[in-house]
């Protein structure tokens, strides 16, 4: 294992983000503002609780994936998207490093912006609301999966994409709704009974619901199924990586 060259591509992803440290955290900052003050004060007027919880409250594991997810998509996706787009990933390639290494420091400098990025927004929202955790040591776990299994899609995306709208379009065409319709900011045992079985087949929904156990100790699908649901996520991109660096896909053209 080349330790120093995972170090190396770890430092300098991280360096650019730190560049621009003021943008990357006054972002989440902000949505999460905005987020408190439609949800939570528009819709928390005339919702008071749900499942015993306010709904203040409730919202904030959704808030924290919503922002998880889309950032650790976001970073994997234009670190590896910008060396294959300038030519240097050519460089990197013939480096004796092996894809693991390279994966391992991608993907981890992306999935550490992400866990920042939700403690900032686990922070601001208890300007907010009144927060517990019952199961601490399953919110990090959860949210570290969440960050890592989704660097590694990101990472994907960075490879598969031609252009930088290309970057854009599955989280913002596909992450996002899926998050809004996961029940991030509602359970879904709100909705009518054939609705519910049909958001079941949103693989969001195991994932924001295992996170709110972690803190309210209510979910809507058992905590075992949300831990198959990530780390079946986890593998599956861990294959597709896997494959990309064997058969050269979009890579080594």
């Amino acid at each position: 294992m080349n330790l120093p060259a995972i170090w190396a591509i770890y430092v300098y992803e991280m360096k650019r983000f730190f560049r621009t440290l003021m943008e990357s955290l006054l972002s989440p900052v902000i949505s999460t503002s905005l987020y408190f003050v439609v949800f939570g004060a528009a819709i928390g007027s005339r919702i008071d609780e749900v499942e015993g919880v306010s709904y203040g409250a409730f919202i904030v594991p959704g808030l924290i994936m919503l922002s998880v997810m889309t950032q650790a998509i976001s970073n994997a996706s234009f670190g590896i998207y910008f060396p294959k787009f300038i030519g240097t990933i050519f460089e990197l390639l013939s480096a004796p490093v092996n894809f693991l290494e390279i994966v391992l420091g991608y993907v981890g400098a992306a999935a550490t912006k992400a866990l920042l990025i939700g403690v900032v927004i686990l922070l601001t929202a208890g300007f907010f609301v009144e927060i517990q955790i019952l199961h601490p040591w399953a919110m990090m776990s959860f949210l570290v999966l969440t960050c890592i299994s989704f660097s590694l899609f990101g990472f994907i995306i960075g490879i598969w994409a031609n252009n930088f709208q290309q970057l854009q379009l599955i989280p913002l065409l596909v992450i996002t709704p899926l998050v809004f319709l996961g029940g991030a900011f509602y359970s879904i045992s709100m909705l009518p009974e054939s609705w519910q079985s049909v958001a079941l087949f949103n693989p969001v929904v195991y994932l924001v619901s295992g996170f709110r156990w972690s803190f309210f100790g209510v979910a809507d699908v058992g905590v075992g199924w949300s831990l198959l649901a990530i780390a079946g996520f986890t593998g599956i991109c861990m294959g597709v990586v896997w494959w990309i660096f064997k058969t050269g896909y979009r890579i080594k053209s």
